[in-house]
Order: C-alpha cells, then sequence, then structure tokens
C-alpha cells in the first residue's frame, strides 16, 4: 500500500513577489554618479556649452515676447501700462487686405527655394560623386563652398553691379546682340528667378557638404556588383546611390519644410523696389515695417507668431508623412 503523503503549503514552491517598490538609490547618490559623469566628459560639454548659452538667452528668453501681441504694447510703458486687447491684432491681420498677397507671396518664394535651392545641392553632389580626379573635385568643392561666406549685403550689390541697365554686363550683353536694355531689379516678374538663381548660386556648394558625407558612406561592393551585372552608372546612381542617402535627403527635407514660412528677410528687403512690390512683400518684411518703421509691436508680433505657428504645424506634418513612409523622423 501507499503511504499518504500530506502536501502542506510549505512543501509548493510559490512564486516570490518582487517589491512593488523600486530599491533606487539616494538622490545624493545619484546625483554624485551625474557630476561625476559630466565632470569625465567636461570637454565635450564646455563645447556645447556656447550652443546652449546662445539658444537660452537668444531663443528661449525671447519668448516672453510673445504676449506682446495680446497687448497694445507701449514701449515705454511696458505691460503694466499697455492695454490688453486679446485677439484683437490677430483680426487686424487676417482682415487685412494684403493678408492674402503676403501669404501667397512668401509661400511661392518658399515652394520655389525648396524646388530648386533645395534638390540642387543633391544633383551637384551626385555630380561631384563621378569625378574620379581628386584634385580637379577639390578645386570645384572649393571654389563652389566660397560663395556661402559672402555676406547677403555683398551679393545683392555684386547683383545690382551685374545687373544695373547700364553698367551691367548681363544688359552689355544684350546691348551687343541688338536688343534694348532691360532694368530687371525694376520688372516684377524678375523679381523671383533673381532671387531663387542667386540662392542656388550662394549656396549649392555647402549644401553639398552633408549629401557628400553621405555617399562616402556607401558599400562600394553594391557598385562593383552592379557592373558585374552590367548596370550604367546612371542605373547605378538611381538604384544604389539616391537610395542610400534617401534618409539623409529627408531629414533636410524636414528642416527645410520647418523653414517655409521664413523667407530671408535680408536679401529680400534689399532686392525690393518701389515696383516690384506686388512680389516682393513677404510677411518677415512687413513684420520688420509694422515694427520697426510704424511702431506698431503688437500687431507685428501678432503676425510672427501667426509665422512661428504655421511653421510648427509644416514640421509636425513633413515629419509625420517621413515617418509613414521612409520610417525617418526627427522627433
Amino acid at each position: 500500500m501507499m503511504a499518504d503523503v500530506n502536501i502542506t503549503s510549505n512543501d509548493v514552491n510559490t512564486p516570490q513577489l518582487e517589491p512593488l517598490v523600486e530599491n533606487r538609490p539616494p538622490f545624493t547618490v545619484r546625483a554624485k554618479k551625474v557630476f561625476k559623469k559630466i565632470w569625465s566628459d567636461k570637454l565635450i560639454y564646455l563645447m556645447i556649452l556656447p550652443v546652449v548659452v546662445y539658444y537660452v538667452i537668444f531663443r528661449y528668453l525671447p519668448m516672453a515676447g510673445i504676449s506682446i501681441a495680446f497687448y497694445d504694447y507701449k514701449i515705454l510703458k511696458g505691460f503694466s501700462g499697455s492695454t490688453f486687447v486679446g485677439f484683437k491684432h490677430f483680426i487686424t491681420f487676417f482682415s487685412n487686405p494684403d493678408f492674402f498677397k503676403l501669404l501667397y507671396n512668401t509661400i511661392i518664394l518658399n515652394v520655389y527655394s525648396l524646388l530648386f535651392c533645395f534638390t540642387a545641392p543633391i544633383i551637384f553632389a551626385l555630380l561631384l560623386n563621378e569625378l574620379r580626379n581628386k584634385h580637379f573635385k577639390k578645386t570645384v568643392q572649393t571654389v563652389s563652398y566660397l560663395p556661402y561666406f559672402l555676406s547677403t549685403v555683398v551679393v545683392v550689390g555684386m547683383l545690382y553691379n551685374l545687373l544695373s541697365p547700364t553698367t551691367g554686363s548681363i544688359n552689355a550683353l544684350l546691348r551687343s546682340m541688338g536688343k534694348d536694355s532691360i532694368n530687371f531689379l525694376q520688372e516684377p516678374k524678375y523679381f523671383r528667378p533673381i532671387y531663387i538663381i542667386s540662392g542656388i548660386w550662394q549656396g549649392i556648394g555647402w549644401g553639398s557638404i552633408v549629401y557628400l558625407s553621405a555617399l562616402t558612406s556607401i558599400d562600394q561592393e553594391l557598385y562593383e556588383a552592379a557592373m558585374v551585372d552590367g548596370a550604367s552608372r546612371f542605373k547605378q546612381v538611381i538604384h544604389i546611390t539616391l537610395p542610400s542617402i534617401k534618409n539623409t535627403i529627408i531629414v533636410m527635407f524636414i528642416l527645410q519644410v520647418g523653414n517655409l514660412m521664413s523667407v530671408g528677410f535680408e536679401k529680400v528687403f534689399l532686392l525690393q523696389q518701389p515696383t516690384n512690390y506686388s512680389v516682393s512683400e513677404v510677411l518677415s518684411t512687413y513684420i520688420y515695417k509694422l515694427g520697426i518703421t510704424n511702431a506698431n509691436y503688437g500687431l507685428a508680433t501678432a503676425v510672427g507668431l501667426f509665422n512661428s505657428v504655421v511653421s510648427l504645424i509644416l514640421v509636425y506634418f513633413s515629419t509625420y508623412l517621413s515617418k509613414k513612409y521612409s520610417e525617418t523622423t526627427l522627433l
């Protein structure tokens, strides 16, 4: 007969419950570890410190001025002596007869920049990547980088000299061909082409640096395998090069879309003429004239806030699309 076996609760291996509260070290111990980590990498933190200070002073602290958009702000009276007007300035701006013209001019100028100034460095980087003569390649790169370091004032001065109806070389060429001189800077239809072409010339070399860096990380064995299969250089670019730098292009595109509402104020303002206001007046120049010329700080801040909110929405929208279709995102 089998002996009766008494099973008690002590004989059963019951799982041990983990404590609900994690045994974390005291705050002082954790703070010492963090400080020790920062001190060990102090040189790295010292390098990024100027950038952090710059953004805190010139980017984050001025955000307190956003509240000016809701006041009839008087600079001599300050906030305490200014009247709170709510959304009055926004209503004034949206009901302005020139609102849609300003918005259209801003968007169309940036769309042209996105189409041409954004794609030009990519094409330029691909062409440079195909060069086999290293000395010639470095020379072309150096020459293309130089215009980026010219100030906007210098570039616009060069445009005035180049396009002058009397002494400009372009009009001299036209006259030698038996054609009449053209006052390019006065004609509204030439404003956008001048802005875009000069932007491409100034930024194509510098903008290609990121893509050239991405091109160096491509596995060369992919090209060798493609050559064995008989793929031409063009097919290698389409099927190997562009897909390999796709993530870099998407990130740069998102950053560019974030500036879609922020046209370069300096060049637009310097190229403006009374005869081309219909195409050259954009939000940034309008804000300048409201805030500086007319001292209407409340309305100028409201327009600037509207501009920033639209830019933020565009960044999130482009990030959402890039994450949805390519798994690449900044957020």
